[in-house]
Parts: C-alpha cells; sequence; structure tokens
C-alpha cells in the first residue's frame, strides 16, 4: 500500500494527528499538511519511515497542490471554527473551494470528509453544522469523487465535546442547562471514528458516498452528564432546564467553567439544539468494526487522560504565526516602542539538569512564582472570552511546538536551550516570553538562564495596559526566575536585570 501516497490535511489537529497514526500502522504512506513543519515536526510520527511533511493552508491552493504531489487521495479534517475566526463559515467555504479545485488539478481519485450530522432543511440547524454540510457540498461539487462521513458528538480524551462534558459535570452539582439538554444525540469513540476514516480509503465502494456514522446509544446530552457522574463516581447531577438561557449566555458558562474559550464554546453550544442521530447505518457492513458503547467511550477517555495518554487535544489546532518583529534585535524603531523586560541567573547546574525544570512550566505545575497572579489575570480573560488558565498543558512534563500551555502557546522549541511562548490571552498588543539557556563556566557545568518578556503594544490602550501590570511584571519575572533556579536544587545568585533600561527599540518591517 505504501506506493499509494495520501494526503491528510490538518495534520496537527485532534483528528488528523490520530488518524495518521492509525495509516502508518497499516502500511499507507503519508503526506501530512499543516501551517507549520515546526508543529509536524514534533509530533511522534514525523520521523517515520513512510512520512512525508508538508507545508500548506487551504486558504492558499498552490501550496495545497505542492502537497498533493505524489498523492492519490486526501483527507479533508480542517475547519476554521477556533478561536479567533470572525467568520468560520465564509472562510471554509473558500477552503473547501480550494480543496475541490486542487484536487482536480493534481489528478487525485478521491477525498474523504468527516462532516457533522444535521439536514440543510432543518430552518434551525446551527450555523456550524450548516457550515459543515455545506462544505461537504463544495467538495461535492468538484470533479474529485468525496466520501463524505457525517457524525455527531465525538468522545474521546483531549474532544472539546468530552471536556465540556466532563468539566461541567464534575464541577457542577447542579446545572442550570437551556431545554436543549434534552435534545437526542448519538456520540461516537474517537477511536470508532479513525477505524472508519482509515477504512473507507481501503474500501473503493465508499467512493463518492455519503455515510452517517455513530456509536451504539442514542442519548440525551441529560443522560450522557448522568452517565459521566456515575463513572467518575459523582452524586447525581441535578439539571434544570429553563426556556431563557441563550446559546450566548450558555457559552460565557462553559467559558467560564471549562477550558474551552467562548469563541468555540459558542458555535457548539447552538448546534446541541439540533437533533443528531443516524438516518442509515450502511457503513457498517462496509467497515465492520466493534463499537463502543457511550459508556465504554467515556470510561477510555477517562483512562487515558489520568494515565496522561492524551495523543491529541481541541487545543492542538490553530497556527500563530511568529510575530514579525521577534528577531529585530534591537535597530531603531520608527513609529512605536517595543518593550520589554529582561532577568537573568546562574546556576550551578549544566543546562541538561536546568532544562526538565523550565519545560513543566504551566498546567498542574503553574509558574513557580506569583501563581494567586497567573490565576488573576486567567480569571480576568475568562471574563472577556479568553482562553484563561483552564486550558493547562497535554502532558506534565513532555512540551513540543503548538502545544498549549495555560493561555501560552509554544512557539519555538529547542530542547535543553530555548522555550519560546507566544500569548494567546487577550491583551491590547502581542506578548512574548522567552527562556534561553546558555552554558557557563569554565566547563560548561554552570547555566546562566536568560528570560525575555516582550511586548508590542497596540495603541494608547496597549501602552496603558503595559505601564500598569509593569510593577506586577517584575515581582512576577523576577521571582519565576529563582523559583527556577531553586528547583533544581542547586545554588544560584539572585535574578538581575539583563537590560538597565529594561525597554528595547526595535525596527519592524513597514514601520508598525
Amino acid at each position: 500500500m505504501a506506493e499509494q501516497r495520501v494526503l491528510v490535511t490538518g495534520a496537527t489537529g485532534y483528528i488528523g494527528g490520530r488518524l495518521i497514526k492509525k495509516l502508518l500502522e497499516r502500511g499507507h504512506a503519508v503526506t501530512a499538511m499543516a501551517r507549520s513543519l515546526g508543529k509536524l515536526g514534533c509530533r511522534p510520527w514525523a520521523g517515520h519511515p513512510l512520512i512525508r511533511l508538508a507545508q500548506g493552508d487551504v486558504m492558499d491552493q498552490a501550496s495545497l497542490e505542492r502537497a498533493m504531489e505524489g498523492c492519490s487521495a486526501a483527507y479533508y479534517l480542517v475547519h476554521s471554527m477556533t478561536p479567533g475566526a470572525k467568520d468560520f463559515a465564509s472562510a471554509d467555504r473558500v477552503a473547501a473551494e480550494n480543496m475541490a479545485r486542487a484536487a482536480e488539478t493534481q489528478g487525485l481519485s478521491r477525498i474523504i470528509y468527516l462532516g457533522g450530522l444535521g439536514e440543510e432543511s432543518d430552518a434551525h440547524l446551527s450555523k456550524h453544522l450548516r457550515s459543515r454540510l455545506e462544505v461537504a457540498r463544495v467538495l461535492q461539487e468538484g470533479r474529485v469523487p468525496v466520501t463524505f462521513l457525517r457524525a455527531a458528538m465525538i468522545i474521546g480524551s483531549g474532544s472539546a465535546s468530552f471536556e465540556i462534558l466532563r468539566y461541567l459535570t464534575e464541577r457542577l452539582p447542579v446545572m442550570i442547562t437551556p431545554r436543549w439538554v434534552r435534545t437526542e444525540c448519538q456520540p461516537i469513540a474517537v477511536s470508532n471514528v479513525i477505524e472508519y476514516l482509515a477504512g473507507c480509503l481501503e474500501q473503493p465502494a465508499t467512493s463518492g458516498e455519503t455515510y452517517d456514522i455513530g456509536g451504539p446509544d442514542v442519548f440525551t446530552y441529560e443522560q450522557m452528564f448522568q452517565l459521566y457522574a456515575q463513572i467518575a463516581g459523582l452524586r447525581r447531577r441535578i439539571l434544570i432546564p429553563v426556556p431563557l438561557l441563550t446559546p450566548h449566555l450558555s457559552s460565557l458558562w462553559i467559558n467560564f467553567v471549562t477550558p474551552i474559550p467562548t469563541a468555540l464554546a459558542k458555535p457548539l453550544v447552538v448546534g446541541l439544539r439540533n437533533r443528531v442521530v443516524c438516518s442509515e447505518n450502511r457503513i457498517r457492513e462496509i467497515i465492520p468494526q466493534r463499537l463502543l458503547t457511550c459508556r465504554e467511550a467515556i470510561v477510555t477517555a477517562l483512562q487515558k487522560v489520568q494515565q496522561l495518554d492524551v495523543e491529541t487535544c481541541w487545543s492542538d489546532a490553530g497556527f500563530q504565526p511568529p510575530p514579525e518583529w521577534l528577531d529585530c534585535g534591537d535597530a531603531p524603531y520608527a513609529g512605536g516602542t517595543l518593550l520589554g523586560l529582561s532577568y537573568h541567573i546562574k546556576i550551578e547546574a549544566k543546562p541538561e539538569e536546568v532544562w526538565p525544570v523550565v519545560a513543566a512550566l504551566g498546567g498542574e505545575t503553574g509558574w513557580y512564582y506569583g501563581d494567586w497572579l497567573w490565576r488573576l489575570r486567567g480569571f480576568m480573560d475568562r471574563m472577556v472570552g479568553g482562553v484563561g488558565l483552564r486550558r493547562g498543558r497535554r502532558h506534565p512534563t513532555e512540551i513540543r511546538v503548538g502545544d498549549a500551555l495555560d493561555f501560552w502557546r509554544v512557539l519555538q522549541l529547542e530542547p535543553g536551550r530555548r522555550l519560546r511562548l507566544l500569548a494567546e490571552m487577550k491583551t491590547p498588543g502581542e506578548a512574548l516570553l522567552d527562556f534561553e539557556l546558555r552554558p557557563a563556566g569554565p566547563e560548561g557545568e554552570h547555566t546562566e538562564i536568560i528570560e525575555r518578556s516582550r511586548f508590542l503594544p497596540r495603541g494608547l490602550w496597549g501602552l496603558a495596559y503595559w505601564y500598569a501590570t509593569y510593577p506586577f511584571h517584575i515581582l512576577i519575572f523576577k521571582g519565576m526566575l529563582e523559583k527556577i533556579a531553586r528547583q533544581t536544587g542547586q545554588t544560584a545568585g539572585p535574578a538581575q536585570p539583563l537590560d538597565p533600561s529594561s525597554t528595547t527599540s526595535c525596527a519592524l518591517p513597514g514601520g508598525r
């Protein structure tokens, strides 16, 4: 099968990352495409002999065509429903058009697309589900045959739907809910979804067909809350459906209680109003497998979380390009100021001994100093619809490019040498936190840690934000560096300012 190479778009996303592993296990040659080669290169399968990594963007048809070279088929696992996407439906439409044209140009034999259940004839169908169906229609209007799999709620460790179910049930013994809590849904385990996706590639009969995929159970969301509570050993939850709780209010509440930000929660919540149950089960005969019950899917997902074995997570999706001012040095800046605060400290330990402490930042470990201030900042971010701190991290010690660390994103990673984080909390500007480890001493037996905080403000609000929080930044960043040193168990002096001015100027392209 290796000579039949297949393209997987959205390779660093929740489904794509797991599907690639399955395809490689079955001997398929895979081209993994994402917008960031750095994120791709950190995946466990990146060094597999059958993998090829390709940088591409579904909004750029030319990059899609380059990624498709040598491929006979492609998986389309991309959507724009991510925090910060202003009009995901329009973006998804353009992306699907690009995909259909690129597949035709490159002579692909088929496209396999995973979308959502729902009927376009339903006047109350949510914008999210309607967009999923529109993408399928756009792909099917092209000349390349499309296999369309329609799924409802996907249950698996790290999925957005499962995280909402888990956090709401664990944190709220009493819930005031919208009426949709009694809407029926046919959930499916993520392992079954992956099996169907891989199986479609190996079954030519599925080409050009549309299939509903679901597990063996049909439950209301209220029943799933109670089932989760039972499995987790919690008391039965009290749910009080009310007619006045709007999707917007519900998404704000989910943002406050769970790690899911408002921008992602809202389209999901609106979609919960629609009954999503399979209308046919033909695929079960074509790709037979044991379908996990809802109970088994929840048990498996919980075990994965408890064992710290979460392969992919909802927060993996998305791409933040490096700020253009990232490495611009200290050249004169025309038109504004890049603000910064830098400290350094020397530790009587080698860089490889210090690195695990730095790499464990965020999540359950916290930020080593002033955690109550970090929690306060996370709470404030939640109040304005940001991601806050509850997003945590995928694994307590492992780290890779693209990982979420609370309200930061790993932008650059050089194990034993550098960790660069880009802020994803809501701020009037762009913020960066950088840790650099340098060997020190005659034999390199010591380590100098350099910690840089940089901020590019947007207008007067940005400047006001920086100077209002400046005293706290001094306290937190200095204290954090000293605590990192103490965590190594080795002798270290106090943290010192790296630059007496504490503010750097930088030339930005275009006079930004």
